[in-house]
């Protein structure tokens, strides 16, 4: 649960990667902007500009932290913006769609400055994914400690997102790495929905022994929230298209590569929403009263779950990519991701806004 009071070198890829991308091996944005910028649909503010391909936004009081994918956490306070020098064991990765991603604060936050983060690098032309404390110092972010190391990681399919739920646990969201059939398997931490401790330990009551498995099936899962009654919500990247929303379980299968879409299995849990085609590519989630919002790249948007039709539609459009939200209260938060090699950057790109939701046609 999101805490809100309380360069890599990106990589350009082609124009024909970007129109046939598949299951393995490729992004998962099928379809992306070769339009001209279109105007955004509603009023917003611009809280912070020229940002480095950003990942994660968290608040605490009035203090926004961001990861960005090419190092460092930016931190706006009062209005003004700072990119303080994370400082890590290893040395993040240059590979498509990796760097520094996920982040959380430390529930804590306040006493021990501490907040957990998700990042790439390559180990001898290995690459991985790890869970770290970090902690804020004077002047930078240091690395204490690492919770879990070698999380599997490819040219695409990092995975990256991290939350902690009401019931006070870690939660990792873990690509698929492009080895689509290990999605099922459950020695194998890629394709999955992960959880722990905040000490890194694995929970007693994980639905499998001596295992941080908590779902798996997944593709590219990027979007965590839990709803007021403590559900777990999670948006994940399909392949050419039926990107999903689903609520979580523990032990549930998604899935993954087995069916897709609309495509049922037996033990196998379908989505409660699909996008068909073309690809939403959804990222990051968060919650408004009883509804759901995520932020959509491919689909260029910020969108709504409503809970009890179980429909999608756009909340806002025409800001290009969109990686990140986050709400607090009637505010929304967004981050663009126009600058990853893959949007058309406007000027000052990337931009942090906020938006009014009260004053959107979204019914309460």
């Amino acid at each position: 649960m999101r805490k809100r009071k309380n360069p890599i070198g990106f990589f350009i890829v082609s124009l024909s990667l970007l129109l046939s991308a598949c299951s393995t091996g490729q992004p998962d944005v099928q379809q992306e902007e070769s339009e001209s910028v279109t105007k955004p649909s509603v009023e917003s503010t611009v809280i912070a500009q020229n940002l480095s391909i950003p990942w994660s936004i968290q608040k605490w009081n009035d203090v926004f932290y961001i990861t960005q994918r090419t190092g460092g956490i930016v931190e706006i306070k009062d209005g003004k913006k700072s990119v303080i020098k994370t400082s890590l064991s290893k040395p993040l990765s240059d590979r498509p769609e990796a760097g520094l991603l996920g982040f959380v604060l430390h529930p804590d936050f306040n006493s021990n400055q501490q907040a957990y983060a998700y990042y790439t690098y390559d180990d001898e032309g290995t690459p991985y994914n790890r869970v770290v404390v970090l902690k804020r110092m004077a002047s930078q972010w240091t690395e204490e400690k690492v919770l879990l190391d070698q999380i599997p990681s490819g040219q695409f399919h990092h995975g990256g997102r991290l939350d902690v739920g009401p019931d006070d646990k870690l939660y990792i969201t873990a690509g698929d790495a492009t080895k689509q059939d290990k999605a099922q398997d459950l020695a194998y931490l890629g394709g999955k929905i992960l959880r722990m401790n905040l000490d890194g330990g694995i929970p007693q009551d994980n639905p499998f022994k001596d295992s941080y498995v908590y779902s798996y099936g997944h593709r590219n899962p990027q979007g965590l929230v839990w709803n007021q009654d403590g559900d777990l919500y999670e948006t994940e990247h399909g392949p050419n298209g039926f990107d999903e929303v689903n609520l979580i379980k523990a032990g549930n299968n998604y899935g993954w590569p087995k069916i897709t879409g609309d495509e049922k299995g037996e033990s196998l849990i379908s989505p409660l929403a699909h996008s068909g085609q073309p690809s939403w590519a959804p990222s990051g989630m968060d919650r408004w009263k009883r509804d759901l919002v995520f932020a959509s790249l491919a689909g260029q948007s910020v969108k709504r779950f409503d809970t009890e039709t179980k429909k999608v539609s756009d909340v806002l459009t025409g800001f290009g990519r969109i990686r990140d939200v986050l709400v607090e209260g009637d505010t929304l938060y967004f981050v663009t991701n126009n600058t990853d090699g893959r949007g058309i950057p406007r000027e000052n790109d990337d931009t942090l806004y906020k938006v009014d939701l009260k004053s959107l046609t979204m019914e309460e």
